[in-house]
C-alpha cells in the first residue's frame, strides 16, 4: 500500500505516507530535528525564518512524484517521520538510480520503541515498489547513539562530509573587487 493510511500495529502505531494536509506537521518535525543539532557546524545555523522559508519547499517535496514522506503515527499524533527521494546516480556508476534517505526524526519521548525501524521498513517498500536496489543515508555523525542506531539498522559509512568556512574579511575583499569594473572594461 503505497499511499493512504496502514493498519495499525498491536501498539497503536501507524506508518502512513504523508499527504500535502500533513505539511504544518512536516515542518514541525522536520524543524525539530534540525533544533537539535544546535551545535552543529551546519544545521546549527538555522534561520529565524526558517519555519516560513520552509513552507514552499516542504509542499512541493510532499507533492513530488519522486520522493515520499511517511510519517508514524500513534491515536493521531505524529510520531516521527522519514524522508525518501529517488535519485539518479552518476551515469558512471552502478545502479543507475538509488533512494536518498533524509530527514529521519522520532520525537525524543518516543525513542526506543521501534519507530525508526518501522519507518525504515515502511521506506524500504517504497523502494523495492520502485525497483530501487540501495538506500543511501545522509545523517549527522557527531552522536554516538545516532551512529549505533544506523549501524544497527544496517547502514554503513562511506563517505565523511567537510566544510570550509571562509573569513568574512575575505568575502568582504571578494565582494570588494567584484564591485570595481575590470580594466578592459574601461577601454572604450
Amino acid at each position: 500500500m503505497t499511499s493512504g493510511r496502514m493498519m495499525p500495529g498491536r501498539d497503536g502505531i501507524v506508518i502512513r505516507r504523508a499527504t500535502s494536509s500533513d505539511l504544518d506537521t512536516i515542518i514541525a518535525l522536520r524543524i525539530a530535528l534540525l533544533r537539535e543539532y544546535g551545535e552543529h557546524p551546519i544545521y546549527g545555523r538555522l534561520r529565524p525564518d526558517a519555519e516560513k522559508r520552509a513552507r514552499p519547499m516542504f509542499a512541493t517535496q510532499l507533492d513530488s512524484d519522486n520522493e515520499v514522506m511517511f510519517i508514524a503515527e500513534e491515536h493521531g499524533s505524529a510520531l516521527g517521520l522519514i524522508r525518501c527521494v529517488e535519485s539518479a546516480a552518476s551515469p558512471l556508476l552502478i545502479p543507475d538510480r538509488y533512494c536518498y534517505v533524509s530527514s529521519v526524526y522520532v520525537t525524543p519521548q518516543h525513542r526506543r520503541r521501534g519507530i525508526l525501524r518501522r519507518l525504515l521498513a515502511r521506506a524500504r517498500t517504497w523502494c523495492q515498489e520502485r525497483g530501487l536496489t540501495e538506500m543511501r543515508l545522509h545523517n549527522v555523525g557527531s552522536r554516538a547513539s545516532t551512529a549505533a542506531a544506523w549501524d544497527a539498522l544496517g547502514f554503513e559509512v562511506v563517505e565523511q562530509v567537510r566544510v570550509l568556512r571562509f573569513p568574512a574579511s575575505e568575502l568582504a575583499d571578494v565582494a570588494a573587487r567584484r564591485a570595481i569594473p575590470p580594466s578592459s572594461h574601461l577601454e572604450l
